[in-house]
């Protein structure tokens, strides 16, 4: 029996995947934003199972996200592989919310997807969504969407492509404006292709929210003019709010061993009754395609919907190991699924060798800091889920805190912290952040004063979220009243923010006094109902 694709293949904050095949071997590179390192690379060998290899930009010698803004820095990173040699483009935007964006479009290499990779090389600033195109005559041409920040003038103003020395490390000649997209505009997301004697163009449009979708054009010429596919778009969610997967788009094309089309792209997978509360973030899916006899691209089972499951291609089996849930901090140094932001991990503020078997954090900036949070988190990937944590920590005072925080960004979060109160004493309860107002549970504040160690959890069940806390980890007590995890969403507020919610331990000394927390372990479980 066929093995099944069951989508979305790469769940919670995983989005704008770039897709290509190195020999029997699959890789997707994906969006990170302000969370470091940067740039995640997935495997696989059958298109059906996955795991993360690595995670490419591991120093701030390579990229200085500190004080970008959220949702800003890393986008739309560009994977391509050409005699034997592995390209990775990517952008670190500067400037997001501003009518300019400040966009820094870097290139590295490496000849071992492992890496090492090369210093970066700045190529241009003029949009972002970079790719490189490799074609058949050995030139390399580099293709992004162009940003226009004039008044009167569409923001999105064209994919344009200029060729790539590749001995010089340099842009050079003439810039050509290749496509203006369709009517339905915000055309982004150059993918291009050459088959059959035509150059495929794959673009995404209509904005990555609810009208996001895949259109494609081609020409016999490099350099356009390009006919829009007259069916367009491939694919899209727009026409049906209620389908399960929505925002659909980003795509990017494979071509198996055996000559069969696949097609990853981003998707989002709302709460059920809601078309934007998405807060797992965007995730990537694999469709099956078919060329058509005239010569355009179509989803292999029919329609513009993304298919929830779709036939894999006949290649053996390949599983990988399933990660432990609970991670008791007995490794020498943290890594997948852990992440921070902005900056790497180093010993002054994160440590598993200073007290073996656990993690300690060392109090530095506010959880809305943009530059030196003490946060090791890693992706929500359920709505059904159970996080928790132990901890050991002496605060002095209010300034200092530490616990277990579920964070979309420096706007939004819930955070169950542990703190001192002049009345109290220590004290234990849930701080929360919404559209960027801070507020405080304060009816459920309790005094923890005579506890040795904090047990600490949440419960994530579809839409609701409640926190927990225990002195022992088997009486629990309920420290809020059920919570909306829907606010840690792209659109909530109307923001259009670009990640996803992360589960994680923090610590914060605004008096920069450096005190540290304590971690025992930390536990991510789905217990999603199959």
């Amino acid at each position: 029996m066929a093995q099944m694709i069951v989508n979305p293949v790469l769940t919670g904050f995983h989005p704008d995947p770039s897709f290509i095949r190195v020999g029997d071997d699959y890789y997707i590179a994906t969006s990170t934003f302000e969370w470091f390192p940067g740039v995640e690379i997935h495997h696989s060998r059958d298109l059906v199972h996955w795991h993360s290899l690595s995670r490419v930009l591991t120093e701030s010698v390579q990229v200085d996200l500190r004080g970008n803004g959220s949702s800003g820095s890393i986008w739309a990173p560009a994977l391509s592989f050409d005699h034997g040699i592995y390209y990775l483009l990517f952008t670190d935007v500067k400037s997001r919310k501003s009518v300019y964006k400040d966009l820094h479009n870097y290139l590295i290499t490496a000849t071992d997807i492992m890496g090492p990779w090369s210093e970066p090389v700045r190529l241009n600033g003029s949009g972002f969504d970079p790719f490189l195109f490799h074609d058949s005559d050995g030139r390399k041409w580099l293709l992004n969407m162009r940003w226009d920040f004039r008044k009167n003038h569409s923001s999105f103003s064209g994919i344009i492509m200029q060729e790539y020395d590749s001995e010089a490390g340099q842009l050079t000649g003439p810039i050509h404006e290749i496509y203006k997209g369709t009517p339905i505009g915000v055309t982004e997301g150059p993918q291009l292709y050459k088959r059959d004697g035509y150059y495929y163009l794959l673009a995404a449009e209509g904005g990555t929210g609810v009208n996001h979708m895949v259109t494609l054009a081609r020409s016999r010429c490099l350099t356009g003019p390009y006919e829009t596919d007259p069916n367009y778009p491939i694919m899209t969610t727009a026409h049906d709010l209620t389908f399960p997967f929505q925002q659909a788009g980003h795509g990017s094309l494979v071509e198996t061993q055996s000559g069969e089309w696949y097609m990853a792209h981003l998707c989002t997978r709302p709460i059920p009754g809601t078309a934007t509360m998405n807060p797992l973030g965007r995730e990537t899916a694999i469709q099956r395609c078919e060329w058509t006899e005239d010569g355009w691209l179509r989803l292999a089972h029919g329609g513009k919907l993304p298919a929830l499951k779709t036939q894999a291609p006949d290649l053996p089996e390949c599983p990988f190991p399933v990660l432990p849930d609970r991670d008791d901090f007995e490794a020498t140094e943290l890594g997948y699924p852990y992440q921070s932001l902005r900056v790497p991990f180093a010993e002054s503020w994160v440590s598993l060798s200073e007290r073996p078997g656990f993690l300690r954090l060392r109090g530095r900036e506010s959880l809305a800091s943009l530059f030196d949070q003490s946060l090791v988190g890693r992706p929500i990937q359920h709505f059904e889920c159970s996080i928790s944590t132990c901890l050991e920590f002496k605060p002095d005072n209010f300034l200092q805190m530490a616990g277990l925080v579920l964070y979309y960004d420096d706007s939004d979060y819930y955070y169950l912290r542990v703190t001192a109160d002049e009345i109290r004493g220590t004290s234990l309860g849930v701080v929360l952040c919404k559209g960027g107002k801070y507020d405080e549970i304060s009816s459920m504040q309790i005094s923890v004063k005579d506890w040795a160690r904090y047990y600490l959890r949440a419960e994530i069940s579809g839409r609701e979220l409640i926190f927990y806390a225990s002195p022992d980890g088997e009486q629990w007590t309920a420290v809020c009243t059920p919570l909306d995890f829907g606010t840690l969403s792209d659109e909530y507020g109307g923001k259009l923010g670009f990640t996803g919610a992360y589960a994680g331990i923090c610590a914060q000394d605004m008096d920069q006094q450096a005190k540290p927390a304590y971690f025992d372990y930390f536990e991510y479980k789905n217990i999603t109902m199959e």
